[in-house]
C-alpha cells in the first residue's frame, strides 16, 4: 500500500498487511522519484552526489594567523609564561618545607632545571617571537622570568641548608690557628 503524499527520495509504503491496526512505515528508494537524477549528478557520468551536496566552493571561515592582535597576544603569552609559574613555585616551596628528604629535593631540582632548560633553548623562543613588533621587550620579560625562577630555586637551596653560606661550612679548608704561647703548669702543694 503506497502513501499518496510520498514525494522526494522514494515512496513510503506500509508493511504487514492488515488494515489500520499496527502499521510500519519504510522508505523505499528503489521506486521512481519526482525529482530527476540530473540535479544530484555531477559532471562525471553516473556519480551520484548526496542530497544537499553543492559544487560551489565554501567560503573560508578559518581565523587567519595574519591578524596582528592575535600574534601579539600569543607572543606575550610565550613571554609571560615563566612569570606565571612563579606563584606556583612559591606554593610548592611552602608546601615542601625545609627538611632534607626526597620530596623537597626533587621539587628543588625541578624548580632549578626548568629555567635552565628554558634559558638553553632561548634561540627557539626568539624565533617564535620574531613575528611580533615588541620582540626585544618580550625577550627581556622571558629572560627575567627565567632568572627569577632560578633565583627562587637558589633561595630554596639556601633555606634548606644545601648551599655553603655559613662559616661552619668551610671548616675543612681553614687551617687551625698557631699557638702563640705555651704555658706550663705550676707546683701543687
Amino acid at each position: 500500500m503506497a502513501s499518496p503524499g510520498a514525494q522526494g527520495g522514494g515512496a513510503l509504503s506500509t508493511r504487514g498487511g492488515g488494515g489500520a491496526r499496527r502499521m510500519k512505515w519504510a522508505l523505499e528508494l528503489s521506486m521512481g522519484t519526482s525529482r530527476g537524477r540530473g540535479d544530484r549528478q555531477g559532471g562525471q557520468g553516473d556519480v551520484v552526489y548526496p542530497i544537499g551536496y553543492s559544487e560551489k566552493p565554501v567560503p573560508d571561515t578559518s581565523v587567519q594567523e595574519t591578524d596582528r592582535n592575535l600574534v601579539e597576544k600569543r607572543c606575550w603569552d610565550v613571554a609571560l609564561g615563566p612569570l606565571k609559574q612563579i606563584p606556583m613555585n612559591l606554593f610548592i616551596m611552602y608546601m615542601s618545607g625545609n627538611t632534607i628528604s626526597i620530596f623537597p629535593i626533587m621539587m628543588v631540582a625541578m624548580m632549578a632545571w626548568r629555567p635552565i632548560q628554558a634559558l638553553m633553548s632561548m634561540s627557539t623562543t626568539f624565533k617564535m617571537l620574531e613575528s611580533s613588533s615588541q620582540q626585544w621587550l618580550q625577550g627581556l620579560v622571558y629572560l627575567v622570568g627565567n632568572l627569577l625562577g632560578s633565583a627562587l630555586a637558589i633561595y630554596k637551596c639556601q633555606s634548606m641548608g644545601l648551599l655553603p653560606t655559613h662559616s661552619s661550612d668551610w671548616l675543612a679548608f681553614i687551617e687551625p690557628p698557631q699557638r702563640m704561647e705555651i704555658m706550663g703548669g705550676g707546683m701543687m702543694l
